[in-house]
């Protein structure tokens, strides 16, 4: 993805980003763009859409069907050409490095700014479009939505959530957000699913995964999909990432996402840690008093 998209990207031309933009200005209204319609949103004239596309096409920026008429629509690489430019103009990002991690519903890269920083990609919406859009709610009110709107809407949700939280909770610095990317602080230490804990550490670092739970409640977020995946724990403690689905916590069903986030986490310690970590706890206590404010240590909603 990006990273093909960085080898060739300073061939591309200014044309070739009106070309991108026109079918990504199409794309709001059709998820095929009329080759006949290119023109009027791409503002260039027949001969250089006709041009443009073959040099889109041979870079796999676009791609085409033919139906009823023949239409194009941007692939995830030319979308990401598209934002990668946007951030390069605003002098966000000088260059992309390596793959940091790549999953199904995003990719993440090591880019370079004044110090390393992440660039994330969010894919909603482009191989599991249907199911996407019924279950996040920014895409339940329109009729027409694409993978576009669906992957911005993500980004821009889980930007403006990283804005709201940090710093008083532990997540990424958010830094810029153009389209469906995200440039954010680089994080360091391990996933919480790859981390191997001291015995003596297992019970204070699930606290500290509670503590920064209960920071984000205050904060007015729930999480809503909280796992050993999004957790990262380093020297200076855990930093919680990936937020594009969390609620606001007067969201009607807030009470019940923070209910399951709690037991999705005490689980994997229960599985990976059974030795350290008690059989039971009172998650509906620790749920009550991250509501109320009042919640203070793990130690005492465990049972031996």
């Amino acid at each position: 993805m990006v990273d093909n998209i960085a080898g060739f990207f300073r061939e591309l031309e200014p044309a070739d980003f009106y070309l991108l933009s026109g079918v990504e200005q199409g794309m709001r209204f059709s998820e095929w763009v009329q080759r006949e319609e290119l023109p009027k949103y791409a503002e260039l004239t027949t001969e250089e859409v006709d041009y443009r596309l073959d040099r889109c096409m041979r870079h796999e920026l676009i791609e085409r069907k033919t139906i009823q008429y023949e239409g194009y629509q941007l692939t995830f690489e030319g979308y990401d050409a598209l934002a990668l430019r946007t951030f390069a103009e605003r002098d966000t990002i000088e260059g992309v490095g390596a793959p940091l991690g790549v999953g199904k519903e995003s990719d993440v890269y090591e880019v370079q700014s004044f110090r390393p920083m992440a660039l994330k990609y969010h894919r909603e919406g482009y191989t599991n479009f249907r199911e996407v859009q019924r279950e996040r709610e920014y895409t339940a009110d329109r009729d027409h939505v694409s993978w576009l709107y669906t992957a911005r809407q993500a980004a821009e949700r889980e930007f403006e959530t990283l804005e709201g939280l940090y710093p008083d909770v532990s997540v990424p610095r958010p830094v810029d957000q153009n389209r469906h990317a995200i440039v954010m602080e680089k994080l360091t230490g391990a996933e919480l699913s790859h981390a191997e804990l001291e015995s003596a550490q297992v019970v204070g670092v699930l606290e500290l995964i509670i503590d920064e739970m209960a920071a984000a409640y205050d904060a007015g977020y729930v999480h809503a999909d909280m796992s050993e995946y999004n957790v990262f724990v380093d020297t200076d403690g855990v930093t919680i990432f990936d937020w594009p689905q969390a609620v606001d916590t007067d969201h009607d069903n807030a009470r019940e996402l923070l209910e399951r986030d709690l037991e999705n986490i005490y689980s994997y310690f229960r599985r990976k840690y059974p030795g350290e970590t008690p059989e039971s706890a009172d998650l509906d206590a620790v749920a009550d008093d991250i509501v109320r404010g009042e919640f203070d240590e793990m130690q005492a909603y465990l049972s031996s």
